[in-house]
């Protein structure tokens, strides 16, 4: 499968909250490979592996697994123990609840809180105190923090199930104007997303916290010798149409692509009603084929492949075509990438 691209928007916003509490992360953009006119593009996309180096170069930096966003640092080492003593638990609901007591000990963040109801079981995520940072940042690195704690928790519940962990519903305390960014979160936690919520919840299918754990120490090992990787990477074992409709033309790059009526019958859909699905998801086939052919060659150009060969691997016609729709998708050549 083809490695999904991250907007350079993360980093530019820990970055520019970094700065202004006084910490300079010139080094981990260094390291990640990330220059400066990069981060000027708000078009750019990053592979995961280099927002993971900035992530884990950050973390050294600051000492701090929250990149110093909330006024109580997180110490380095906190996430692993708090996983550490959850990964034995029977089932979802049991490491949530777990994981709610172990992070209020270890991390000094307020409490989350865990309610079960008939159907549902809603997790609430209190707003981090950050008023050591000016008060012009705040705002923006509440945001921020609140996102990453989010995604953190349910991708990281995907993983210990190994499967889909299906949303109800998510609730974000603020306001998102641009209806494009808006489905963008919409497709990253797999359901409609309120925003202005007085507090961040994420409200689960009890199917999903009925799931027994099935990972184990030593795959806990590996998963946080590569944090935060898998944050950014993994797929939630997305069900979701734009999700298959990705899944295939991904396989698609090995050989012929697939059209949309070719797709549709895969997913033994009609047509119309899988364009329908994904109007639905703010999406369509071909929207999916350009992200999916833009990140293999951002993927590409980050491994070192060239142009001719990525031109020809992803079927254009020729590498000049490649280099225009390169430069319609990121704002950068391939050259200028590099």
């Amino acid at each position: 499968m083809t490695a999904r691209t991250i907007p350079v928007a993360f980093v530019v916003n820990a970055t520019a909250l970094a700065a202004s509490s006084g910490v300079d992360l010139s080094y981990p953009l260094s390291i990640a490979g990330i220059g400066p006119e990069t981060l000027k593009d708000p078009r750019a996309r990053l592979t995961a592996e280099q927002v993971t180096l900035f992530t884990q170069s950050a973390w050294q930096i600051t000492g701090d697994e929250l990149f110093g966003l909330a006024s109580t640092p997180m110490r380095r080492g906190s996430f692993r123990v708090i996983c550490q003593t959850l990964i034995h638990s029977p089932d979802l609901a049991s490491a949530l609840n777990r994981m709610t007591e172990t992070t209020r000990v270890l991390s000094g963040l307020p409490p989350m809180t865990i309610t079960r109801g008939e159907s549902t079981t809603r997790l609430t995520m209190p707003p981090v105190d950050n008023t050591h940072l000016p008060e012009q940042a705040r705002e923006r690195a509440g945001q921020l923090l609140t996102d990453f704690r989010m995604l953190l928790v349910h991708r990281f519940a995907a993983w210990l199930i190994g499967g889909r962990v299906k949303l109800h519903s998510v609730e974000l305390p603020y306001d998102m104007p641009d209806p494009e960014t808006a489905k963008l979160y919409d497709r990253m936690f797999g359901t409609r997303v309120a925003f202005g919520a007085s507090i961040a919840v994420l409200e689960f299918d009890n199917a999903a916290m009925r799931a027994p754990i099935v990972q184990t120490e030593a795959s806990l090992t590996d998963y946080l010798r590569e944090s935060p990787n898998l944050l950014f990477t993994a797929r939630d074992y997305d069900s979701t149409a734009s999700s298959q409709v990705r899944r295939a033309l991904e396989l698609g790059l090995q050989g012929r692509s697939p059209c949309t009526d070719e797709i549709a019958a895969k997913l033994t859909v009609s047509t119309a009603h899988l364009r329908r699905l994904l109007r639905q998801e703010g999406t369509s086939v071909n929207q999916i084929r350009e992200e999916v052919l833009r990140d293999a060659a951002i993927s590409g150009l980050s491994r070192g492949d060239s142009v001719d060969d990525l031109s020809h691997q992803l079927g254009f016609s020729e590498p000049s075509a490649f280099r225009r729709a390169f430069k319609r998708w990121t704002g950068q050549t391939p050259g200028a990438y590099r």
